[in-house]
């Protein structure tokens, strides 16, 4: 029969041995010592000079005085002496004070590694994560940072009518919120109270097509081939006053006309334009592409639908694309 366990090398009290407790109470002294293991420190290399009794320390590396040749091992103040026990790989030793842990590897003692955290049902940094925020934060600031060149931070909803959002709250309460709310059109809304929101800027989610709901702007680039038309809807009440901004990406001239009063007739526009390409027409209801004369541009609102349209025909003899800035009320 062997002297001692296999693991723990705990004495074992042999047949017919005389002073039994010696050997079992040595047993419990070492189960003392290294269950439950938790240590003053791991980073001494010379024993400190007035412990008190059952103080442990992991003796660190190239240790001194007492403690020479100790190095790794489990150092136990106890009955005015210390008293070493040699750790196996797998054991853990909880650090008092900062409550960090070691395992030893077989060969030193080091921080174990965490593995890859999945699944997990919610994780709470600094605060309580819930049900709705099971990823919470509280901190002076959160860091994103790249793995390689970039970094893209995703908001993904199910279904067009969902919400994909960044919301600005004061006291948890909102006030201002960026993204794509019930539609894939990208907007910016504000708040003063939390309960209503103005919607400040809108981009289509189709054309890429600017739009100021409360301020009246509306802003937009596009292509028109040659005999063809484009028509938008006006986002301004009727009756309006409307300006509007109009360039060309070829010649580089600008033109400048507005629409004041009513939306009905030529007769409301009034134009300032250099257009040594073409001439500039105003016209009314919808244009197609051929309706306006050749060599020229045409410009046009048609109040039949539902909504006031304005329309813009390119007849100048080759393909264009106009910037369009427009503001009104």
């Amino acid at each position: 029969m062997s002297e001692t366990s296999p693991i723990l090398s705990l004495p074992y009290i042999q047949p017919s041995q005389a002073q039994k407790h010696v050997t079992h109470n040595e047993a419990l002294r070492q189960l003392d010592a290294i269950v439950q293991l938790s240590v003053i420190s791991a980073d001494l290399t010379a024993p400190p000079p007035t412990p008190d009794e059952g103080d442990r320390y992991i003796v660190a590396a190239a240790a001194t005085e007492t403690w020479t040749g100790e190095d790794n091992a489990v150092a136990v103040w106890a009955d005015e002496s210390w008293t070493f026990h040699t750790p196996l790989a797998g054991w853990r030793a909880d650090i008092q004070g900062s409550g960090a842990v070691l395992r030893f590897d077989g060969s030193g003692w080091a921080t174990p590694d965490i593995g890859p955290l999945q699944n997990i049902d919610r994780m709470g940094v600094n605060t309580t994560a819930d049900d709705t925020n099971r990823l919470s934060v509280t901190s002076q600031a959160t860091l994103l940072n790249h793995a390689g060149n970039g970094h893209q931070l995703k908001l993904n909803k199910n279904v067009q009518a969902d919400t994909a959002s960044l919301l600005f709250q004061t006291g948890f309460s909102g006030r201002a919120e960026m993204g794509t709310a019930g539609n894939d059109d990208f907007a910016i809304k504000v708040s003063a109270n939390g309960a209503l929101f103005n919607t400040a800027i809108v981009a289509d989610a189709v054309d890429g097509a600017v739009r100021f709901p409360q301020g009246k702007c509306y802003f937009d680039e596009v292509f028109i081939a040659d005999d063809a038309a484009y028509g938008f809807d006006i986002p301004f009440s009727d009756p309006a006053r409307i300006m509007m901004w109009l360039s060309l990406d070829v010649t580089g001239q600008y033109h400048l006309f507005s629409v004041t009063g009513p939306l009905t007739g030529a007769s409301n526009f009034a134009a300032m334009f250099n257009s040594p390409s073409g001439s500039l027409n105003f016209l009314t209801g919808a244009l197609d592409g051929t309706t306006g004369p050749d060599d020229a541009i045409s410009i046009s609102i048609d109040t039949t639908g539902a909504a006031p349209r304005m329309y813009l025909e390119n007849r100048l003899g080759s393909d264009r694309t106009f910037t369009m800035s427009t503001l009104g009320k």
